[in-house]
């Protein structure tokens, strides 16, 4: 390629609202490239350290036993600890102020972990938002320094005596660099974007699923001694032997 016609030489040369618009998708670019890095190594994460503790959960450990490993772990557990966690903590406190009631003991731990879902929902759908707008304006902003370059090019041109094809071309290629760019920045966005709201979409319904067996759990050893506080040594029990090794490695 002539060394006139190098992408370096048509960003040069461009003019300064050009060079502006390149400047601005590059920078937007660079920080949709930093977000999807980000975004992919916490939701390998969040699904791996997810699938960990429910394989621990159904393989029969004591339910106080995984209350204290996730009370533990915090932050750095998975979300699905955390989700479990809310629901343990405010099952255990309504039983430690003499709460009866089984109905009452499974609605107040389920509304503790619905709250708990919806935290962890919105810290992974965090910056999904600007990737979509990333995706979606990008291209129209590497149009407008496009339209700019062109009418710039054509000003230029209307000075000269004589047009030919090899004075329009630089102008013309200069333009097209800014819709280049935007469509750089807007595709990995968008093809990014739909990646990663599928793999947040089965982990919700992961997060529900739990939410929903862990209910029936606690609904199943509330009934029939609602005075006893300890929990069971295991959860292997409160299941049967098929629905366990279904939760165990169907998901």
């Amino acid at each position: 390629m002539d060394q006139n016609f190098s992408i370096v030489s048509l960003v040069l040369g461009a003019s300064v609202v050009v060079q502006l618009v390149l400047a601005l998708l590059l920078s937007v670019s660079l920080a949709s490239w930093t977000v999807i890095f980000r975004k992919y190594f916490a939701i390998k994460s969040a699904r791996v350290k997810s699938e960990d503790f429910e394989q621990e959960f159904w393989s029969g450990s004591a339910l106080g036993d995984l209350y204290q490993a996730a009370l533990g772990a915090g932050r750095q557990g998975s979300p699905l600890q955390r989700i479990f966690a809310s629901g343990m903590r405010e099952y255990l406190k309504l039983r430690e102020r003499h709460v009866l009631d089984g109905g009452t003991l499974v609605d107040g731990a389920r509304r503790a972990m619905r709250a708990a879902f919806q935290r962890e929902m919105d810290a992974l759908e965090a910056n999904l938002s600007f990737l979509a707008s990333v995706g979606s304006v990008s291209p129209y902003v590497g149009l407008f320094g496009t339209v700019w370059g062109i009418m710039h090019a054509f000003v230029g041109l209307s000075n000269l005596q004589q047009v030919t094809l090899a004075t329009v071309a630089p102008g013309i290629a200069e333009a097209l660099v800014a819709t280049a760019i935007g469509l750089f920045a807007a595709i990995p966005a968008v093809i990014a974007y739909n990646f990663f709201a599928r793999d947040i979409d089965r982990l919700a319904n992961r997060f529900e699923s739990f939410t929903e067996e862990f209910s029936n759990i606690l609904q199943r050893q509330s009934a029939p001694h609602p005075a006893q506080v300890a929990a069971p040594a295991g959860v292997a029990a409160a299941r049967p032997a098929t629905a366990v090794s279904a939760a165990g490695g169907g998901r």
